[in-house]
């Protein structure tokens, strides 16, 4: 088995210095997106989430658990659906990957995040708080090429993330 060095997360520290446990990736055809990974990669089984976006348009997100780590499938329409389709091209099927997530265990790392963003003149972007379920945010890492994702669930979310089927 591997053997990981401990960490004591902290974004202070980082912006890659939170716990990762999620990857994402973007499509256009969230029904072919799934079949690929469904017939290719052997994740069978997802859970949806999908509803308006604040500013309009529509998100559709598809999670799934293959042991530690969470695979997100997303698309999305309309107005407001920039931040996740900026990578996705109008024609032809794509997946595209769109971010990594990181888990934030607490009010004081939700806070640390924001100065270290702030630090490294990274904006938070679309930042959500849905209350009592999570709190939301992106960081723009051009360098990587993707996002980064912040989430920080209250019990509903946590119950909602211990709810997605493992594959």
């Amino acid at each position: 088995m591997l053997t990981r060095p401990g960490s004591g997360f902290s974004p202070s520290q980082g912006l890659l210095r939170a716990e990762q446990f999620q990857i994402a990736y973007a499509t256009n055809d969230i029904e072919a997106a799934c079949a690929v990974f469904r017939d290719r990669f052997g994740i069978t089984e997802f859970q949806r989430l999908e509803g308006p976006l604040p500013d309009g348009g529509h998100i559709r997100v598809e999670l799934a658990w293959v042991g530690t780590v969470m695979y997100e499938l997303l698309t999305a329409s309309g107005p407001g659906s920039a931040l996740y389709m900026d990578r996705v091209p109008d024609d032809g099927f794509v997946i595209r990957h769109h971010h990594l997530g990181f888990l934030i265990h607490d009010a004081a790392q939700w806070a640390a995040l924001a100065r270290e963003a702030e630090r490294v003149g990274a904006a938070l972007l679309n930042q959500r708080q849905n209350e009592g379920f999570m709190r939301t945010c992106f960081v723009a890492a051009p360098e990587l090429g993707h996002y980064l994702e912040y989430i920080f669930p209250e019990p509903a979310g946590l119950e909602f993330l211990n709810a997605v089927p493992g594959n």
